[in-house]
């Protein structure tokens, strides 16, 4: 295995339960609720935070995509329960791919495209750090801002929140 991806797995099992700890607070009867119009609702914004992992391991598993030839509307979670069986089955996922890579695969390039026209290209470990889990990243920090908005206790993901204190005696 490939030390960068396992640094990675390391990384994905390190922050996995803080994610799932975010998702356990997305209330079922609210998935429907977007804090903006042009926002993803909070259902489609925690299935593709739930996703994430798993779907972009399937996608480094090919050589590139033309993201033209590509819906990206994301379905909304169906329930509470099927959001936290998607997140847990996308860990898994996401795991058993990165614990596959060889030297040569971990640092093969992969192309990103639209037609005709190149957006990236980098290795597939670069894809896994860039697109499976800075982007996680992101999506969990906005997901904790619609639970702020929602009135939910925000879990504590590195640190104290204002709702939870794991330091705290």
């Amino acid at each position: 295995m490939h030390p960068a991806a396992e640094a990675l797995i390391a990384e994905l099992q390190a922050e996995a339960p803080a994610t799932r700890r975010v998702l356990e607070r997305v209330p079922g009867d609210r998935l429907d609720w977007r804090p903006h119009p042009k926002s993803m609702s909070l259902g489609q914004l925690a299935q593709h935070l739930a996703a994430l992992p798993g779907s972009i391991s399937r996608l480094a598993a090919l050589d590139g995509l033309d993201a033209a030839t590509v819906d990206f509307k994301q379905e909304p979670a169906e329930s509470s329960e099927a959001l936290l069986a998607a997140h847990d089955a996308s860990v898994a996922q996401a795991r058993d791919y990165l614990a596959g890579l060889t030297e040569e695969t971990a640092m093969a390039p992969w192309r990103l495209s639209h037609g005709d026209r190149e957006v990236f290209t980098l290795p597939r470990v670069g894809l896994m750090r860039t697109l499976a889990f800075n982007h996680l990243y992101h999506h969990r920090g906005q997901l904790t801002v619609y639970l702020r908005l929602l009135g939910v206790p925000v879990p504590s993901v590195y640190g104290p929140s204002a709702d939870e204190n794991p330091f705290a005696r």
